[in-house]
């Protein structure tokens, strides 16, 4: 192939015809629940209808192909209301938290998507798997991986799959230059550095707050650790940290900025950035024979770069990653097919979290077993 040809890793012909095929297998391999009547379309159940949910998700299921808006689980009746009547929800399948269980016995919702606070992950998704749900799960995943495998586990036992809200593992222009780096093309990787890191000047949000999972490293962290994790294709075995806080009026429980670096086995580092009080998205890998590079990398939409030899800029359809997200993640549940990303790609994540909280607390290098 030469360099012209392979200046871009993907087409937006070739993308979308790769979506017609899925979405022509799924036609033959329909989700049949228990009963003899195939779905070509899967309820979700959004629990939690805060921002995330409100600006975003219920929006991009309006989009989505594979799934719908189905049901909600809320705490606040006068919610409850606005969205029964914006969304034309069915009173069955209105929920708060109380009668959360009963959505069980609820043939129309296939899957419940847990949009809270950190800290109430793991009780959800585990009370959503009991009652016979795939689960979605937004990021972080859980404040720790003791809850990440309790989440697994929950879902292995009952037969259910859990996908995790990783919505940037769904761009293709991300999905490019993971194929290049897992392809060898420039050679294998020497350095990376990674930012993701946005201003956030709210006081009251779970990310300010320890007690619900707050802190910069579950929240824009996981995107700084892909961005190594994914660019090396290794796993890391040592990380050392530091963490920041100016504006302490703000971010007296947490951490604002977290700077850190990780090893691997191979011998490649990576020096990364995560912070609720830096305006910065980028990766930037030195390869053998070459480099990339990703600015954004990780934001909603327009992730763009270069590398040696080409060009990373696919568009994207419906440019909307969330309706995308979930879309892959509804065809791969009807289709019994591997998820883009599972419980336990969430949970390597929050290893690295963990040991990046150690080596900031103790000043050490810390292994990751």
């Amino acid at each position: 192939m030469n360099d012209k040809n392979s200046t871009t890793l993907y087409t937006r012909r070739n993308f979308l015809t790769a979506g017609a095929g899925l979405a022509a297998t799924a036609a033959f391999s329909p989700y049949v629940i228990g009963r003899t009547k195939a779905k070509d379309k899967l309820g979700v159940a959004l629990v939690g209808l805060g921002y995330y949910s409100t600006d975003l998700l219920a929006p991009a299921l309006q989009l989505t192909k594979n799934c719908y808006l189905a049901g909600i689980v809320t705490g606040t009746p006068a919610k409850a209301e606005a969205w029964k009547e914006k969304y034309k929800i069915l009173d069955k399948n209105i929920y708060n938290y109380q009668t959360f269980d009963q959505i069980a016995n609820n043939p129309d919702i296939d899957v419940v998507y847990v949009v809270l606070p950190p800290s109430m992950h793991r009780e959800y998704v585990v009370r959503a798997a009991k009652a016979g749900k795939h689960v979605w799960c937004e990021k972080p995943m859980a404040p720790t991986v003791a809850d990440c495998k309790a989440m697994i586990e929950a879902c292995e036992k009952n037969k259910q799959k859990l996908a995790i809200g990783y919505r940037n593992l769904h761009d293709p222009n991300m999905q490019a230059w993971m194929k290049l780096a897992k392809e060898g093309t420039l050679g294998k990787p020497r350095l990376v550095n990674c930012a993701a890191a946005y201003v956030d000047n709210r006081t009251t949000h779970w990310k300010q707050k320890k007690d619900m999972g707050g802190g910069v490293m579950g929240d824009m962290g996981v995107y700084s650790i892909q961005g190594a994790r994914h660019a090396i294709g290794e796993e890391p075995m040592l990380v050392t940290a530091h963490f920041f806080n100016n504006r302490p009026e703000i971010y007296h429980e947490v951490e604002e900025t977290s700077m850190y670096q990780m090893h691997f086995p191979s011998g490649a580092l990576s020096n990364c950035t995560a912070s609720f009080g830096i305006n910065s998205n980028f990766l930037k890998v030195n390869y053998e024979k070459g480099t990339l590079m990703m600015e954004p990398f990780s934001s909603y939409s327009g992730n763009k770069g270069t590398y040696s030899g080409g060009v990373i800029n696919i568009p994207v359809p419906l440019n909307n990653q969330q309706a995308n997200q979930m879309d892959d993640d509804a065809l791969a549940i009807m289709q019994n097919k591997p998820l883009i990303a599972p419980g336990e790609e969430g949970m390597r994540d929050i290893k690295v979290v963990e040991a990046i909280y150690e080596a900031a607390k103790t000043g050490k290098e810390v292994k990751i077993g």
